[in-house]
């Protein structure tokens, strides 16, 4: 096992919709092919016998065992009856439109909002229930001790590593936040025993991100991803790593539900850090208010140039 767990021993599994859509990068065309077919339709999938699953996603019966051990279950039967259990206690859409999260060309705009606002609570509602709380106590206490917290992320990750800067920034946490990928790399080579890197990357494949919390580790900094996808590269350079659930809807590759999800967890974090000293968050968020507060009352009482 490596430095620190990844995983809590105790805490319940993720869900398995949510697993294996977590896991899709990391299967096998054939595996793919099976899991693209469950989540289509997991309550169809859940009455097939392994033989009509296997043909209906045009691969064999030994694939089908393959990938139910790839998602860890013992073997089809036990894949059965979590799908089952699954799709009974599975919300459905308030719009009879919203199906797998696509927005279908034609769509108007209420079916768009539907869409999208179901797709976006449950991204968040799913990343809270399969959280380990056990392996955010760990992250959180090791933010809490940092000397240095560097924060990490690329293009839509980047605006969540930046929210979580500043975060941590307002109740006085030295943090930083490096969007630009060569300053991230010279300043993670300075980073040392006591720190924390948090890389953050949806599909867990940034090079960037990969490349700065591998260089993290190297210099003895405590590492954590935040992921869609616990089995991607990014998983090798992370202490830690915490996991998002989110499925992205037509036009919304990796830049929305995605982002929400992570805030989820960012914001998770971030109370934890904060409720750890309660008398030191409450003086500092008192402090950086007042600078605010009297650069607002300063502009509302400016008179109006243009008045007479």
């Amino acid at each position: 096992m490596g430095k620190i767990a990844k995983i809590s021993a105790g805490h319940a599994p993720r869900g398995l919709i949510v697993q294996i859509s977590g896991l899709l990068p990391s299967l096998s065309p054939a595996q793919l092919r099976v899991a693209r077919f469950i989540l289509s339709d997991p309550a169809e999938a859940a009455r097939r016998t392994i033989t009509d699953l296997a043909a209906a996603a045009e691969t064999s019966e030994a694939t089908v065992v393959r990938f139910c051990r790839s998602v860890g279950l013992t073997g089809y039967p036990q894949l059965r009856i979590r799908l089952a259990a699954e799709a009974a206690s599975r919300i459905d859409p308030p719009d009879a439109r919203v199906a797998g999260g696509d927005i279908p060309p034609g769509a108007d705009l209420a079916q768009i909002i539907a869409t999208i606002g179901f797709h976006d609570a449950r991204a968040v509602a799913e990343t809270a229930e399969q959280l380990d709380p056990a392996v955010c106590e760990r992250v959180v206490a090791a933010i809490h001790a940092a000397a240095r917290i560097e924060i990490y992320g690329a293009g839509a990750s980047g605006l969540v590593a930046a929210d979580f800067q500043r975060k941590l920034h307002r109740i006085g946490r030295l943090a930083f936040c490096f969007p630009d990928g060569h300053t991230a790399l010279t300043s993670a080579a300075l980073l040392g025993k006591g720190d924390v890197a948090v890389a953050i990357s949806h599909t867990g494949r940034t090079a960037e991100a990969i490349g700065v919390l591998a260089l993290a580790r190297a210099r003895g900094a405590t590492t954590v991803a935040l992921t869609n996808h616990p089995r991607a590269p990014i998983a090798a350079a992370a202490d830690f790593v915490l996991a998002t659930a989110a499925r992205e809807t037509t036009y919304r590759t990796g830049a929305m539900a995605s982002r929400l999800a992570q805030f989820t967890v960012v914001d998770c974090l971030f109370v934890g850090v904060a409720t750890r000293n309660r008398a030191r968050t409450r003086r500092a968020l008192e402090l950086t208010a007042e600078p605010l507060s009297a650069t607002v009352g300063r502009a509302a009482a400016k008179p109006d140039s243009g008045s007479s």
